[in-house]
């Protein structure tokens, strides 16, 4: 089984763009780590201001080591958080069906 992490988040009303930018750099970054599979920011397309992350682990290790990284840190805990209205996550296992 894989970890998986969907994260969202609501930016505040004329941030939505530079909430963008960060997981462009976040992206960037976290798709290098070592145990992660695959990591997506996504946009609504009827609301920029609601932005998905879909997020596969190799494992719940490997998503506590991204989550203690210092571009995570920097871009999501320093950056981005003040520029959210809201922001949640939803933790899941993959089901394997090999």
């Amino acid at each position: 089984m894989a970890y998986v992490v969907i994260a969202r988040w609501t930016a505040r009303t004329g941030e939505e763009d530079r909430a963008r930018a960060l997981l462009v750099e976040l992206t960037r970054l976290t798709r290098a780590e070592p145990g992660c599979r695959l990591f997506q920011p996504t946009v609504d397309r009827d609301d920029p201001r609601e932005l998905t992350i879909l997020e596969i682990y190799d494992d719940e290790a490997a998503f506590a080591v991204h989550s203690e990284s210092a571009h995570f840190k920097r871009y999501v805990l320093e950056e981005a958080v003040p520029l959210l209205e809201k922001r949640g996550r939803t933790f899941l296992a993959t089901i394997d069906a090999d």
